[in-house]
């Protein structure tokens, strides 16, 4: 339930950092207009490989192309669109105005298509009224314990919060965190990553003593290895990570940049259920975000190919 076999990934064809996003993305570099197609040859060099990676490791990689000039940031799907046990899927109402074109009808499609999908519930229009919530990426989930852990900030909105939680039967764990000057954390899955054993987190981020000593306690609640990041190693993009699930069990997909901060006790800890894969995304993480990012779980059941409905009618 938790880990994926499955993943939705986006190649960008003209990836560059987004100008309009980073405001408040303290992850994010600065744009660099002389190399842009240095950049964007680089970034779509990085998706392939990381593709390929998966693949030999036996997750199923849904790969779609993106050739336009006005979505910069679409290498980042898991933001506006998230699917769940039971057939369902959300759509999101995005921050930033280019963000918002990233939506894709093509890939729900194939979700209809090659998976049981019982309803899409679409709260994009929120975005019109200013209600935003940025998926995956604003939302961390613990699809076990349904939980979602959400740092506060323009790109999490409570309204559509509690929309989300009640129509998905998530209970929501909101908090503020903010970095070492000062800054709101954009995104909650820079801050952590909750997998099947265990959970990483920069929690010192979350200056409220109270607050953050409640949610340390829901994350290890079943059990779970509470592995604490430094914020060196949140800016690293050490907890933008995703459990899937491969062809030899449970693996972790890390940037390299990620894997390169950690510990050799930090490291022991993730393997002891997880194979580490680490992915080589440095210009994408120019843009603020790195490999959690980048995969769009699909927490779904597939349909049976033709020849299993066929014998089973």
């Amino acid at each position: 339930m938790h880990a994926p076999s499955a993943v939705v990934m986006v190649r960008p064809h003209r990836f560059r950092p987004n100008p309009e996003t980073e405001a408040d993305n303290t992850f994010q570099a600065r744009g660099d207009a002389d190399r842009s197609d240095v950049i964007s040859r680089s970034a779509y060099r990085e998706v392939t490989e990381a593709v390929e990676r998966l693949r030999a490791h036996g997750v199923d990689v849904h790969l779609f192309e993106d050739d336009a000039d006005a979505t910069p940031d679409s290498v980042f799907p898991n933001n506006w669109f998230s699917t769940h046990a039971g057939g369902h899927v959300a759509i999101y109402p995005m921050y930033n105005p280019s963000r918002r074109l990233e939506r894709r009808w093509d890939v729900i499609e194939m979700l209809k298509r090659e998976y049981r999908v019982q309803d899409v519930i679409d709260y994009s229009g929120l975005a019109e009224d200013g209600v935003f919530l940025e998926g995956t990426g604003a939302m961390v989930l613990d699809h076990v314990s349904r939980l979602a852990f959400v740092c506060r900030s323009n790109r999490a909105d409570p309204v559509a919060l509690e929309r989300f939680c009640t129509n998905f039967g998530f209970e929501p764990m909101a908090f503020d965190a903010i970095d070492e000057d000062g800054n709101t954390v954009y995104h909650t899955n820079v801050l952590m990553c909750v997998a099947s054993d265990f959970v990483l987190i920069g929690s010192s981020m979350i200056r409220d003593e109270a607050r953050r000593a409640q949610v340390l306690d829901r994350l290890g609640a079943r059990g779970r290895t509470v592995i604490e990041l430094s914020p060196e190693q949140v800016h690293d993009f050490a907890g933008n990570a995703i459990e899937l699930t491969g062809a030899d069990g449970r693996l972790l997909a890390m940037s390299a940049r990620g894997v390169a901060s950690l510990t050799d006790e930090q490291r022991a800890a993730i393997e002891a259920s997880c194979t580490l894969v680490p992915l080589d995304v440095p210009t994408i993480e120019l843009a603020g975000g790195s490999v959690r990012c980048m995969l769009a779980g699909v927490h779904l059941d597939m349909r049976p190919a033709a020849s299993e409905s066929a014998a089973v009618a």
